[in-house]
């Protein structure tokens, strides 16, 4: 398997400026495995997989969107109850989602279980789960080119010592800048950064820093790129988790050490996809995209780069 996707797969209703929508397609899981699938049908990349569950109101039509994008479903467990649900809005700049109302469901009893044909992907991403369940997949999968995950504040505030120990086992990274400077102790992002490495050995380390764009580190080089410039923000639910899936699935192309060069063009890539999708409620904006309109859009943002 080139990649393998761990997290929630979940039934959001959101509310922003542009509109409301109700009962959307969602969750982490849901996000990166339909961006990284994207990218792997051009990249070449013969399978990726996804493992979440789900409840027994899961929507037929839903089972049957994510096997079209071409995702290994043998890893959605169809449990007893309903699928997680979340609730939100977004206002002003529409960086952070107030959350209305979370039913966790048959997520709140999930225990991870990766098939055995699974358990060493080129990529393994642990999308925002709690820190606990990233270590049940990890001590079942390895990436072998390289493990990576996400998290939330949520976590650093009631499981810090798990979330750091979990950070400890994988290669790559990505949380925001908020959570990195929650974890340090220090309002100072390069030095927040600097120390968090040190605290958890990390090779690399992806700080997103939403509409102000993000700032990597990877051995002894610092890579800094800003946002796609988008005014159509219409959603931003999913963004990181489309961002995360998209560095998956680009460097899952690769062997051996990840270089400079081959990290900053996944961030170049996944900065791009991430602004497909904040332009649509749900997963439509990842959807609807297309290599040609993907493409046209990279170039405009090579051509900001230079």
């Amino acid at each position: 398997m080139d990649v393998l996707m761990v997290g929630s797969v979940a039934y959001d209703s959101v509310t922003s400026p542009a509109g409301a929508v109700e009962d959307a397609l969602g969750g982490s899981a849901v996000y990166a495995g339909i961006a990284s699938r994207f990218h792997g049908n051009y990249l070449g990349l013969k399978k990726i997989g996804l493992v979440g569950v789900v409840g027994q109101d899961f929507r037929s039509e839903d089972f049957k969107l994510l096997e079209s994008q071409g995702l290994d479903l043998s890893g959605l467990e169809i449990a007893e109850g309903k699928t997680f649900r979340w609730e939100g809005s977004y206002h002003g700049d529409m960086g952070v989602a107030s959350t209305h109302d979370t039913q966790l469901n048959v997520f709140g009893d999930f225990d991870p279980k990766v098939p055995a044909e699974a358990n060493s992907p080129t990529v393994l991403f642990c999308a925002n789960l709690v820190p606990s369940l990233q270590s049940k997949v990890l001590q079942q999968a390895r990436g072998r080119r390289l493990s990576m995950l996400d998290s939330m504040n949520l976590w650093i505030e009631i499981a810090r010592d798990d979330l750091l120990d979990v950070m400890r086992s994988v290669d790559l990274i990505i949380i925001n800048d908020g959570e990195v400077k929650m974890l340090a102790n220090d309002d100072n992002l390069l030095r927040a950064s600097k120390q968090l490495r040190q605290m958890v050995d990390c090779q690399t380390l992806i700080v997103k820093k939403g509409e102000n764009g993000v700032l990597a580190f990877h051995n002894d080089a610092i890579i800094a790129l800003p946002a796609y410039p988008t005014e159509n923000v219409v959603d931003p639910t999913g963004c990181g988790d489309s961002f995360a899936g998209t560095i998956a699935a680009c460097l899952s192309t690769g062997s051996g050490q990840i270089t400079r060069e081959e990290l900053r063009e996944a961030l170049v890539k996944a900065t791009v996809t991430a602004s497909f999708t904040l332009e649509s409620f749900g997963t439509s904006g990842l959807l609807s995209l297309t290599e040609e309109s993907f493409n046209n859009r990279l170039s405009k943002f090579y051509k900001i780069l230079n």
